[in-house]
């Protein structure tokens, strides 16, 4: 068996098990399979192993140095990251409401990802494509949290990908509302 197959399926066994671990492939050096440190260089493709119950898996590519890109965060893990949250209305509830979350773009930075779609994919199998030149600095975020609170299940949680819908009227389209994906489970992201 060579290097390639046999690191291919150390790197699968690792996701397997709850692990997150990066694929690197340099063009003039076997496959590789490595943890990775949170909140990493951006082409590194995963912040820290998560301890607690997966709740984003991101999978696909290539990513802008044509390497798979594996993922899977937890709740601390997406907290580890950079926050944003912001005020708004939405269609779904009444009222303002104050989001907080990770900007998707800062998301797809860790995975050195330039370009692409985003294809997000909700527990009930809702899929909607979010083209990556599309996605801005602030918008959307994945939500994690609505007025203080992690969102549960029953209430659009346990992740939202949501926009400022009240800060640009470019927001207040039936292109973003079918993006703004609640019960986020996966994203993969396609060339």
């Amino acid at each position: 068996m060579n290097m390639r197959i046999i690191s291919l399926c150390f790197a699968a066994a690792a996701l397997i098990a709850g692990g997150v671990y990066a694929v690197l492939q340099p063009k003039s050096t076997p496959l590789v399979a490595a943890e990775v440190a949170p909140k990493a260089a951006p082409a590194i493709k995963a912040a820290t192993a998560p301890s607690g119950e997966i709740v984003l898996t991101i999978a696909g590519g290539p990513d802008a140095a044509g390497q798979p890109i594996a993922a899977t965060y937890d709740f601390a893990a997406l907290q580890a990251l950079p926050v944003t949250s912001f005020q708004t209305t939405t269609m779904w509830t009444d009222g303002i409401q104050r989001f907080e979350g990770v900007e998707l773009k800062a998301l797809l930075a860790q995975l050195n990802v330039r370009s692409g779609t985003v294809i997000a994919t909700a527990i009930n199998d809702y899929r909607t494509e979010i083209p990556v030149a599309e996605i801005t600095d602030g918008a959307p975020i994945i939500a994690y949290k609505m007025n203080d609170a992690p969102m549960p299940t029953r209430d659009k949680g346990p992740l939202w990908i949501v926009y400022p819908y009240d800060s640009n009227a470019k927001y207040q389209s039936e292109v973003v509302f079918s993006r703004s994906i609640w019960q986020l489970t996966r994203l993969d992201i396609a060339p």
